[in-house]
């Protein structure tokens, strides 16, 4: 667990998680990982939803990873960090306001993700899963890799969220799955960025990872990096299922974990 890293975490701020970040990164401390990431979710001027911060808590989230850092000093192994991020959401049309989020703050990271497939439907959203089989599977799924893509050649982000979001509640279009997934992977391979592998969807409608065993395999034949990440929305979630996650990485052919400082990456090679 000394490889990993948790940089996909919520809490209190967001509204739909439970936990400051200081709770969170003594959870981390305990599960033995090396480096604890708060990435709440963006606040937007446009988007209006019950689950992200608000502008004027900017401020106050970046001081709580702050103070997160000073706690976890006291009982932490000297070489463990705590990072700040932020999860943001990617629409079209929304560049400039995250170009000025991203000049807000010394971010560690920023982790890009698309949970918007337009302004009005969030796809991971429980009560509008209905339109998913309403406008059709296979509709609905190239929607979203097109704004994935879309996403991925903004090369705004060092981190590319929970790839395949759009299968949480279980709708997947039959099929060779490939022709999604080898024009993210080529996508990605151009931008030279990593992805993560989210241990939340084996908690969802889905029950599978986020993302598909064979999207990990094509990432595996292309060298690219991961992290994996929890998407905890509870301190008791921080590393949830990292064992497994790993072991699926290395069968899948991935070689290298990714880390983030004041957005360099570094490479560590998987044991």
């Amino acid at each position: 667990m000394m490889q990993l890293t948790d940089y996909h975490t919520h809490n209190t701020l967001c509204h739909h998680a439970e936990g400051t970040p200081t709770d969170y990164a003594l959870a981390a401390v305990e599960r033995g990982l090396a480096e604890y990431g708060a990435s709440d979710h963006n606040p937007s001027p446009t988007i209006h939803d019950d689950w992200r911060m608000e502008m004027d808590k900017l401020d106050l989230y970046i001081e709580s990873v702050r103070a997160a850092a000073d706690a976890v000093a006291k009982v932490a192994p000297a070489e463990f960090k705590v990072k700040l991020g932020m999860e943001c959401d990617f629409l079209v049309g929304e560049e400039p306001w995250l170009d000025q989020l991203a000049a807000y703050a010394d971010w560690d990271y920023l982790i890009g993700s698309v949970h918007y497939i337009d302004r009005e439907w969030a796809i991971d959203d429980p009560r509008l899963a209905s339109r998913i089989s309403a406008n059709g599977t296979e509709e609905t799924w190239q929607r979203y890799w097109d704004c994935y893509v879309a996403m991925i050649r903004s090369k705004r982000f060092d981190i590319l969220g929970h790839p395949d979001l759009v299968k949480k509640f279980g709708d997947v279009p039959g099929g060779d799955l490939d022709r999604f997934f080898v024009p993210v992977i080529e996508a990605m391979v151009e931008a030279d960025v990593c992805f993560e592998i989210n241990t939340a969807g084996w908690h969802k409608e889905c029950a599978e990872q986020y993302p598909h065993q064979r999207f990990l395999e094509l990432a595996g034949e292309a060298g690219l990096p991961i992290v994996i990440s929890s998407d905890a929305h509870a301190p008791s979630e921080i590393g949830r299922d990292f064992e497994r996650a790993l072991e699926l990485a290395k069968r899948s052919g991935i070689r290298h974990l990714a880390r983030f400082t004041k957005r360099e990456r570094s490479l560590i090679e998987i044991a």
